[in-house]
């Protein structure tokens, strides 16, 4: 377990707000760069969060309790704001492999 920096994590200040705001407890990238373990730390404001865990998957195994823990109110508008922020570069592929991280206020 150890302290690892915010920015590697949750890449914008929106996020980071979400995450603090309590809005966001899930975060899932690409599984090729692994940016936690479970039991790691970051800190956003003064607060600290600890990850609880990290699981291999692929986007099809994503539900609806899953975009929610992501800050979105459905499945559906998941994939869409997925596409949008990724301006372009992103198409959902139900085999593409990713890793969530899940994390709680400490």
């Amino acid at each position: 377990m150890s302290r690892i920096d915010v920015d590697d994590l949750l890449p914008n200040e929106r996020l980071k707000r979400a995450v603090l705001d309590g809005d966001v407890t899930q975060l899932t990238r690409g599984a090729s760069t692994r940016y936690a373990e479970a039991g790691d730390t970051f800190e956003v404001d003064g607060t600290t969060f600890e990850v609880t865990s990290v699981d291999r998957r692929t986007l099809g195994e994503f539900t609806d309790a899953d975009a929610r823990r992501e800050g979105s109110e459905s499945l559906a508008a998941y994939k869409e704001r997925m596409e949008r922020v990724h301006s372009g570069n992103f198409e959902w592929n139900e085999d593409d492999e990713v890793l969530s991280y899940r994390f709680e206020r400490r």
